[in-house]
């Protein structure tokens, strides 16, 4: 199977693609509204609603343009290599979540929508979230020493 046929057969299998893909595949994430696909031996990650996809679209796209300056400029529009997307992913998550562990050493995200209904509950609205904190875990977050 070449690449655009995988590309297009993804896209018909999987029409809610989870924006913390990444963050899920690797371990260091979860998800209670996650599906996990098998297309041509590759795993993807599917969400289950619609609305809690758009939700994590549009915190997955604050992350990226609160942390711009530290992931050095990354193009928004375009594709974001796997590193950086992994810092974004992972390491805004955990900050997220450390706004409501008060100190732990590294918090756990078991569970992405959870985590966004608790901190949309907290906070209000997206626009509101302590994002100066969560662009310091963006920005301290190993990718490969499976850190944050």
């Amino acid at each position: 199977m070449n690449e655009d046929e995988f590309k297009q057969i993804r896209e018909r299998l999987n029409q809610n693609p989870c924006p913390f893909q990444k963050a899920i595949l690797s371990s260091r994430c979860g998800c209670e509204k996650c599906h996990r696909l098998s297309i041509a031996e590759r795993e993807n990650v599917a969400c289950i609603s619609t609305s809690a996809q758009r939700r994590c679209v549009k915190l997955f796209d604050h992350f990226c343009k609160k942390a711009r300056f530290v992931l050095k400029n990354i193009d928004l529009e375009g594709r974001m290599p796997h590193g950086k997307a992994m810092k974004v992913q992972c390491g805004g998550l955990f900050g997220l979540a450390a706004t409501f562990t008060q100190g732990a050493e590294l918090p756990q995200v078991e569970d992405i929508d959870a985590l966004v209904t608790q901190s949309l509950e907290k906070y209000g609205n997206m626009e509101d979230l302590p994002y100066q904190n969560i662009v310091k875990f963006i920005s301290s977050c190993k990718v490969r020493h499976s850190q944050c």
